[in-house]
């Protein structure tokens, strides 16, 4: 895998202050990560706490990139989370972490350098030859030679207690050993059930890493959705309205059926072929809103499409609102007056294409700069010479 990065969403001082706090990090990873254009990037670091943060997000997790949220939340819907305030230490551990992920292992600089002298200090020098070890002496042997007459003439050592003050030489005695401490009892924690995650099929198809593999969904009054989310493909019926009860509501974790390699080839060999998953992904954005704009989206913003979006036919109202939306970047009351649709619809639609990547927010253009007035009268024809 390519360790590259890249910035969008963010305003200059924040982007300034990562720059600097990424080639502080990258310099104690060994400098194996590249800071690249965002096109050019595998993983993007996106403001989520800013105005245009999310509209990125959007954007590129459409188009398959991976998606840091640098954000002050507990929580973001993308790949990774950066916490705010960042720093050089938060950010190398989540690109060693990030790495990791990849089979790649980076080590801290630092961490190199300080155990390489203890390895070195644990590790005694050894003699080169048997013959140097039979001659080298223990440590803290005397190596003088005593000769023959003076082992013969050492008297016994004493059986009973001398009152004379010993030598200076004798050992001094060892202290007494302190009482090893009572190992605490080891107590087992008690396991509790995790209640089961909760979330609309809106959600689970949206948020990164949320659901993961090949899975059947069903409902009982309803058809069977076969969704893969590694080949963003999913098996179902042609027709989309049928599934509008499938975005009611909360969905548990234990409703998804993960399938293995056989059962997924048996049971999509006897359905309709494969569909894209963003179109499963647009109709749960046109449901998820209800008329009001999905969170992250400016009520009072401009908005246009990036491309023709692939409309329905079970919607045909939509070619009119895409049409007024091609001209050019608009608010939603101008879109609903240009193409004669009420506003609720024109905000389903436009929930519907953010979550796509159809559409996006455009900024409002800097006010123009305005000319001083001209001096008028008998003085400003004297200037004017």
């Amino acid at each position: 895998m390519s360790l590259t990065i890249g910035l969008a969403g963010m305003d200059p001082a924040t982007e300034t202050a990562l720059k600097s706090a990424f080639a502080e990090a990258n310099e104690r990873l060994s400098s194996h990560w590249r800071l690249l254009p965002e096109a050019e990037a595998t993983l993007v670091v996106v403001d989520m706490d800013s105005m245009y943060g999310p509209m990125s997000w959007l954007r590129l997790h459409a188009s398959g990139k991976r998606v840091v949220g640098l954000t002050s939340a507990a929580r973001t819907q993308t790949d990774y989370r950066l916490g705010r305030p960042f720093s050089a230490d938060s950010l190398g551990e989540l690109l060693r972490e990030i790495a990791q992920e990849s089979g790649i292992a980076l080590a801290q600089k630092d961490q190199a350098v300080a155990a390489a002298p203890a390895a070195a200090e644990d590790v005694a020098p050894a003699p080169s030859t048997p013959a140097q070890q039979e001659e080298a002496p223990a440590a803290g042997t005397d190596t003088s030679v005593t000769p023959p007459e003076a082992v013969a003439a050492t008297p016994p050592p004493k059986t009973a207690p001398d009152t004379e003050a010993e030598p200076a030489t004798a050992a001094a005695p060892a202290p007494p050993s302190a009482p090893e401490p009572t190992p605490e009892p080891v107590v087992a924690p008690v396991p509790v059930a995790a209640a089961p995650s909760t979330h609309r099929l809106f959600d689970w198809l949206v948020e990164p890493g949320r659901l993961q593999g090949r899975h059947r969904y069903r409902l009982p009054s309803g058809p069977t959705l076969l969704i893969d989310t590694v080949e963003r493909t999913y098996h179902g019926p042609a027709a989309l309205k049928p599934l509008a009860q499938y975005f009611e509501g909360d969905v548990a974790a234990d409703a998804f059926e993960a399938l293995d390699d056989a059962t997924w080839a048996r049971e999509t060999a006897a359905t309709s072929p494969a569909q894209p998953l963003a179109r499963l992904v647009w109709f749960g954005g046109l449901l998820s809103g209800a008329g009001q704009l999905l969170p992250g989206a400016d009520p009072a913003g401009r908005y246009r499409l990036t491309r023709w979006p692939q409309t329905e036919r079970e919607f045909p109202r939509h070619f009119r609102i895409a049409t007024a939306m091609m001209k050019g970047p608009a608010t939603l009351a101008e879109v609903a007056a240009a193409s004669d649709i009420p506003l609720a619809e024109v905000v389903d639609f436009l929930n519907a294409s953010l979550a796509t990547g159809y559409a996006e927010a455009v900024p409002e253009p800097p006010p123009e700069p305005t000319e001083p007035a001209k001096p008028t009268g008998l003085l400003g024809r004297l200037r004017r010479r």
